[in-house]
Order: structure tokens, then C-alpha cells, then sequence
């Protein structure tokens, strides 16, 4: 007599197809945010999610029931990136940030999981995940304001910018403080819709260009008038369509530019795995094992740079999740991958999220990238780390001026700056500086 599966065997049944809907609806706000947020494109982030997930159990063996997406810590690279040196010069660096971690995994497989954090221990990685969140700080507050990310144009007017910033920044902190059951699972994606229903409030009241003028006449020098959502792009998007998959081409300045940022989201992995485990009850650090998870991020996060997709990162709302359905069998991220490669194929989907406002995206930023710094700070607080000590305190103060005044060297061959040289520098600083203080 057979028995039967234990609650996070791999047990893959058409009865938990709408379960693993359910986690990718759970994941779906945070995972579109990204693409929004840099330029990319939101179909083939759907498809790059689902197919790293995949990817990811295939490494793992189907032993962890997580879901990989869209990572925020690589959303100011991306920026900065995309600007720079355009998406496909960008995922070169995104391509070899995977190959980063397969080579940390590689380094855990010979010398064990104590090693990343002798080399990148929370004295590194904690303020480098806060410069990660800080230089983002007026890129958030440009789109709230109904500017461009760089600020260099006026795309809705102020006044009514600040109107619906406001209501999707309230709505994502009132559903993180006070929302129950799934409902708390998704405040990203319901202060994304609290900000879309107001711009079409808006709209539709006629509080359009004349209303503003007498708020804030200024606000309109750049402003061509056009209505706040506009279906023109739904409409032109066709049903069905492939992915708009865009091919990486070599890129030398990116690959040291963003390599170094995966080292933090690199050393997160831990507590994500951890986390998990938590929920579960099971040990994952020791079965599938550390290096494997890794690995499958990594390969994971490669394979979305291969197709002009963000790099991919285990989801703590899905987590959330898990340990709220109770629903431990790992099959049910497959259903939540295959659903999200079946809606990258929906051309209006991608069509109509492109009709969401900049200040909707720009109120959930003033949040979401402060909070990229605040878990760089609680990163250094649960170390218990001494920032008067004076080893600690040349690190984090160097990394921090570093990335957040854009330093940059030119070496001839490729220039370093920002949070690639931050990081770097953090790095080699933790491993030349002696411990202790001369008294």
C-alpha cells in the first residue's frame, strides 16, 4: 500500500491548477511593478517568472514551493542601465549577475555556506541594500509628482499627480497594516488599483488641465493635456502575441556594474530560504541544499537576462501565502508558473497595464524604495553591528557616499560607478581592513 505524500512532496494535480492561480494573483502586483518601473517589458516578465520558476524546481527537484520574480533590488541598475546603455546592452549584466550566484553556488559546494558570510557579511551587504533604495529616492518622487523618472518633462499635472499618488500610497500602507487573510497578501497590487480608480475618478470629474491651472499653473508648462488613461494601447494590442523578447548583447560596463548589486540579494537568499522553511517545517538548507537553491535562482535570473526580462527573486508574499492556505505542496508554484507563461501570450494584458499612470507607479515607489532601505538598515540592527566601531564605520560610511554621490573611476576599458563601485569597494574594504581597534 502506497503511502501517502507528505505535505511538501512534489504531488502535481489538475485540482490545484486554480491554488496555483491564486499565487501567482498573490504575486502579480509586485511582479509587474518592476517592468513598469524600468522600461521593460511586462509579457515577457510574466513569461520570464514562470519559466524561472520552472527552471528553479527542475534544479531543486521540485522540493521548495516557492515562486521566482521580478527582484526590486536590481530595479535602480535596470533604471540607470536601460538609460545608459539601452535593455539589451542592460541584460548582458543581468545575464552574468545569474552567473554570479551559480559561481557562489559552486563556492558553497567546497567550502560550505560559512564562507559568503565571512566574505559578504551584513557589514557589506546591509548598507550597500540601503544605497540600492536611497538612489532611487527621486526617481519615486519625480513620477509622484507626474514627471518623468529623470524629471526632465511633466507628463500629468501636479496638483492632480499628488491626488492620486497619495491614494495608492495610503491604500498599500493601510492594506499592509490593516488587511486580513489574502487580502494583506496584495497591498502592492491593491494600491495599484486604488490609483487607477482614481484616475479614472479624475477623468471622468473633468478635473483636467483648465481645474489644475488654478492650483498650479506652473505645474503645466510642459503638458500637452492628454487624459489620464488613455485604451489606446489596449486597443491596439492584439489578443494573443509573442513576447517581445529582447536578446542581450555584450556589454562589458554593465557586467561591472550590476554584477557586484547581486551580491546582496545573493546573501537575502538565506533568510528567503530560511523563511520558507520556517513555514514548512522542513530544511532546506540541507535538502535540496543551499548551493542548489542557488544555483537555481541563478540560473533562473540568467535565463530572464537571455530574454530582456528582470532578474528573478524568491517572493515573500508568496511565502505569505503558503503559510496562510496551508497549501505546502511545491506543485503548485508549477500551476502558478504555467498560468504566468500562458498570460504572457495575452497581448491586451500587457497593453493595458501600460495605461496605468506614472504617479500610481510613483506613490507605491516613495514606499517600496524607502522600504529597500529600511531592510538594509534592520540588515546591520539584527547583526548587532557596532557602526562607532571604527572599521565598521569606514566601510559603511565609504560604501554609502560612494553609491549615493555617484562616484565613478574610468579605467580606460570600462568606467565604475554608483552602487557596482559601492559594492565592489564594500568587498575589498571587509577583507583588507583589520579587525579591532589600536588603543
Amino acid at each position: 500500500m502506497s503511502q501517502s505524500p507528505a505535505p511538501t512532496d512534489y504531488n502535481f494535480r489538475l485540482k490545484d491548477c486554480l491554488l496555483g492561480a491564486q499565487m501567482l494573483f498573490v504575486a502579480f502586483g509586485a511582479l509587474v511593478l518592476v517592468p513598469l518601473l524600468t522600461g521593460l517589458n511586462a509579457n515577457v516578465a510574466l513569461f520570464t517568472a514562470g519559466a524561472g520558476t520552472l527552471v528553479f524546481q527542475l534544479i531543486t527537484r521540485g522540493r521548495v514551493p516557492v515562486f521566482l520574480a521580478s527582484s526590486f533590488a536590481f530595479i535602480a541598475p535596470i533604471i540607470y542601465g536601460v538609460e545608459k546603455w539601452g535593455v539589451s546592452g542592460t541584460m548582458c549584466g543581468l545575464v552574468a549577475a545569474g552567473l554570479l550566484y551559480a559561481v557562489l553556488s559552486l563556492i558553497v559546494r567546497i567550502f560550505g555556506s560559512d564562507i559568503l558570510h565571512r566574505i559578504l557579511p551584513p557589514i557589506v551587504t546591509g548598507p550597500v541594500i540601503m544605497v540600492i533604495g536611497l538612489v532611487l529616492a527621486p526617481v519615486a518622487i519625480h513620477m509622484a509628482s507626474g514627471r518623468t523618472g529623470d524629471g526632465a518633462a511633466w507628463l500629468v499635472p501636479q496638483t492632480t499627480a499628488y491626488i492620486i499618488a497619495g491614494v495608492a500610497l495610503i491604500v498599500t500602507i493601510m492594506v499592509s497594516l490593516l488587511g486580513r487573510g489574502m487580502f494583506k497578501l496584495i497591498p502592492i497590487l491593491s494600491g495599484i488599483a486604488a490609483g487607477y480608480v482614481t484616475s479614472i475618478i479624475l477623468d471622468v470629474s473633468g478635473f483636467t488641465a483648465s481645474t489644475q491651472a488654478a492650483f498650479d499653473p506652473g505645474a503645466l508648462q510642459n503638458w500637452t493635456g492628454p487624459a489620464l488613461i488613455s485604451m489606446s494601447k489596449v486597443a491596439e494590442s492584439p489578443w494573443f502575441a509573442m513576447p517581445q523578447f529582447t536578446f542581450p548583447t555584450w556589454n562589458l560596463e554593465a557586467i561591472l556594474f550590476i554584477v557586484p548589486i547581486a551580491i546582496a540579494p545573493a546573501i537575502e537568499h538565506f533568510g528567503d530560504v530560511l523563511a520558507i522553511g520556517g513555514i514548512t517545517g522542513k530544511d532546506y538548507v540541507e535538502d535540496p541544499g543551499i548551493k542548489n537553491t542557488l544555483l537555481g535562482d541563478g540560473i533562473a535570473t540568467s535565463l530572464a537576462g537571455l530574454l530582456g526580462g528582470p532578474p528573478n527573486t524568491t517572493y515573500s508574499e508568496v511565502s505569505g501565502a503558503v503559510a496562510l492556505t496551508r497549501s505546502f505542496n511545491p506543485a503548485i508554484m508549477t500551476w502558478a508558473a504555467i498560468t504566468a507563461i500562458l498570460l504572457a501570450f495575452i497581448g491586451k494584458l500587457g497593453g493595458f497595464l501600460n495605461t496605468i499612470p506614472v504617479p500610481v507607479m510613483g506613490g507605491i515607489m516613495v514606499l517600496l524604495f524607502g522600504a529597500i532601505a529600511v531592510i538594509g538598515i534592520n540588515t546591520l540592527v539584527r547583526a548587532g553591528t557596532d557602526l562607532m566601531e571604527p572599521r565598521n564605520l569606514a566601510i559603511v560610511a565609504i560604501i554609502l557616499v560612494f553609491g549615493i554621490g555617484g562616484m565613478t573611476f574610468d579605467l580606460v576599458i570600462v568606467k565604475l560607478g554608483g552602487i557596482g563601485l559601492a559594492g565592489i569597494i564594500g568587498v575589498v574594504l571587509n577583507l583588507i581592513l583589520p579587525n579591532g581597534t589600536t588603543k
